[in-house]
């Protein structure tokens, strides 16, 4: 059985909210070279039968809003 690990980030030109959030964080907390912070998730699930292209098909249907989010797609 295989692993799917899909990463999930605002595409660039999007303002990431939580990214300026951790950002102004770290630079409170002794970190002020920290710069363009960007926040995204990670989704790992068991694959049964499927391969990336069912993936793919996933995230374009329900795991990204590819409007404003790209994804990369791991399969191990």
């Amino acid at each position: 059985m295989a692993k799917a690990k899909v990463h999930v980030f605002l595409k660039p030109g999007v303002l990431d909210v939580q990214g300026k959030a951790v950002e102004s964080a770290l630079h409170g907390l002794g970190w002020p070279t920290v710069e363009n912070v960007r926040v995204g998730r990670v989704i790992e699930f068991d694959l049964g039968e499927g391969g990336a292209d069912e993936v793919k098909a996933m995230c374009e249907k329900l795991l990204a809003n590819t409007v404003i989010e790209s994804y990369r797609v791991e399969i191990a």
